[in-house]
């Protein structure tokens, strides 16, 4: 299968998320300066390029000027979902995460948006031992806020690591759907499991997210693209249904930690965030 190939091999260059955990130790963040030069990158190498429009995106603004349309993938319950990743940081602002991380250092670790809400002293009691440090961009703590990207596909999969596990020889350009929904990770056993929430099962032929959050507002869905910091002065060829819920669930951060020892993805920490994409240019309309 020598395309496929080519594509996964693509593929691991120009993955859904690059980069990991962001670190204790985090490096003095980069100046505005330096966010405005990689806006200005991005700008530039997508000019008449004919890109479709890019994520993630401020989800409470629905302005956008992209008008490169692609079919709305179908719902998530007629895909295979293939792909279980997260961000630290919220990659999407809106709802109740709209408090800026800062820059960062300036390729995808520090930055991102944080939940808006305040968590009691017994949720932010500090860890006996750390939790998705194996990124060696630092580990998670109470209080943090990850973006979970449960990724869906047209083709005939199984759900694997990366977005090469959401192609097929036999499709290798299916429709991709993406059901984003953000978590505060708390130091609390009551608090939701995550192994819960990421749990999969079979439905006719099919391979599901069973647990997917429904009560966490009416998702905003718009037309997109893959994320992650490799994409910050650039832009991402793959066109993706979003559907980006507003409201935040408080989880169980050992839970977190559970499941990175062991999944179906080959996923031991968090990733980088992409800048959030604010040029009209590179934005969908949003209708809902």
């Amino acid at each position: 299968m020598q395309s496929f190939r080519l594509i996964a091999t693509t593929v691991a260059a120009l993955t859904l998320v690059h980069g990991a955990a962001i670190a204790a130790d985090t490096p003095e963040p980069v100046k505005d300066g330096e966010i405005d030069r990689q806006r200005a990158a991005l700008a530039m190498s997508t000019f008449g390029a004919g890109f479709g429009p890019q994520s993630p995106r401020d989800i409470d603004a629905a302005e956008g000027q992209n008008l490169r349309s692609f079919s709305a993938a179908p719902p998530a319950s007629q895909m295979n979902l293939c792909n279980i990743h997260f961000h630290e940081n919220a990659e999407h602002r809106g709802g109740d995460f709209t408090t800026y991380a800062g820059n960062g250092d300036g390729q995808g670790y520090g930055s991102g948006y944080k939940y808006d809400g305040t968590l009691t002293e017994a949720e932010l009691a500090p860890l006996d031992s750390p939790i998705g440090a194996e990124g060696g961009h630092g580990d998670l703590q109470p209080g943090d806020t990850i973006e979970v990207h449960y990724v869906h596909t047209t083709a005939q999969v199984t759900p694997g690591p990366t977005l090469g596990a959401c192609l097929s020889e036999a499709i290798g350009n299916p429709q991709l759907r993406v059901e984003a929904q953000v978590y505060v990770l708390v130091n609390d056993p009551s608090a939701a499991d995550f192994e819960e929430l990421t749990r999969l099962t079979v439905r006719n032929n099919l391979y599901q997210a069973q647990n997917i959050p429904s009560n966490t507002g009416t998702p905003v869905r718009y037309a997109g693209s893959t994320t992650g910091p490799g994409y910050n002065t650039k832009g991402s060829p793959f066109q993706v249904t979003w559907s980006v819920r507003p409201k935040v669930i408080r989880v169980n951060i050992h839970s977190v930690g559970a499941w990175l020892e062991h999944n179906h993805f080959d996923e031991t920490h968090a990733h980088g965030v992409r800048n959030l994409v604010t040029n009209p240019d590179l934005l969908s309309p949003i209708s809902n």
